[in-house]
């Protein structure tokens, strides 16, 4: 019972991570259907970000200010970049050439070895019990934040004037022009919006995990995988892969036993332990839902 406890609120924690980091991604290809490989790199910038400004103003301020330099970034970046390749196959590219410039920044600002970016004394350590497992304080943070932060993106879309605007911008983006509704504009908000939520996944998870440069290449992968699981942009699609994704690989991570004793395997393959499995099950998830469900979960035909 502790070990499943203690798994599933792991899982959680990790899957609404995610959900933070795709659900900025799934916005942007919603609107301006480019699947951005600089996502990742904002999630790092973020982290480095908030580290920094830690050391200056306390860990509260410097998740309140790195997402919004890095969704401002974001907004500079597509005003000025993106927008003069819109509706070209270059705009992709143009993501993968900023996402390495923004990574070698960040070597060259704060080196290569992991940062010393430590969780606020605050919510440093287990918060209740429950059934005998202690419940730390930090990732039951990081759940209340993503559940709020879904809450308000879902009255944003669905409630205000500017994400019926948006929504009908993503259907029929002549007509939106057409009845003085500036798209440019909206697709520049959107674009600051998903990197900024990026951002402050970094802010959250460099703590929780490890602030270093390769935390790009651990979850970038990761990323494209929530999004074809879901279904191309489908936020409700993405939250529930991230779930899924995030208990799958957690329960597997705290398996120690081999497959050998599950299923009977002979030879080599007898010593492989389900948690050394736990890194490709993202993967074999993909390639399964690509075989029985090309649209993904909650993706339209």
């Amino acid at each position: 019972m502790d070990f499943f406890l203690l798994s599933l609120l792991n899982g959680l924690s990790y899957g609404l991570l995610l959900f933070l980091l795709c659900s900025g991604l799934t916005l942007i290809y919603s609107l301006m259907g480019v699947l951005s490989f600089a996502h990742a790199a904002f999630y790092v910038l973020g982290a480095y970000l908030a580290y920094g400004l830690s050391l200056w103003l306390g860990f509260w301020l410097a998740l309140l200010l790195s997402p919004l330099l890095v969704g401002a970034l974001g907004a500079l970046l597509e005003r000025h970049l993106m927008r003069r390749l819109q509706g070209h196959s270059a705009e992709m590219l143009m993501t993968f050439a900023l996402a390495l410039l923004m990574l070698e920044a960040v070597q060259l600002i704060w080196g290569n070895a992991p940062v010393d970016y430590r969780v606020p004394a605050a919510l440093d350590g287990a918060l209740l019990e429950l059934a005998g497992v202690s419940l730390p304080a930090y990732r039951l943070f990081i759940m209340a934040v993503a559940v709020l932060v879904l809450g308000l993106l879902a009255v944003f879309l669905r409630r205000s004037r500017v994400g019926l605007v948006l929504k009908a911008a993503l259907t029929h983006p002549q007509m939106a022009q057409a009845l003085g509704h500036d798209v440019p504009r909206l697709f520049t908000l959107v674009f600051a919006l998903g990197c900024g939520l990026a951002g402050l996944a970094g802010a959250l998870g460099g703590n929780a995990f490890v602030t270093e440069p390769g935390m790009a290449a651990t979850l970038g992968s990761v990323l494209f995988v929530v999004i074809v699981v879901g279904g191309l942009g489908s936020l409700g699609g993405a939250l529930l892969a991230c779930l899924v994704i995030g208990c799958l690989q957690t329960f597997a991570i705290g398996l120690d036993a081999s497959l050998g004793s599950w299923l009977g395997f002979p030879g080599p393959l007898a010593g492989i332990k389900v948690s050394q499995l736990a890194p490709l099950l993202p993967y074999a998830l993909m390639v399964l839902v690509l075989v029985l469900r090309p649209r993904g979960l909650m993706g339209q035909r």
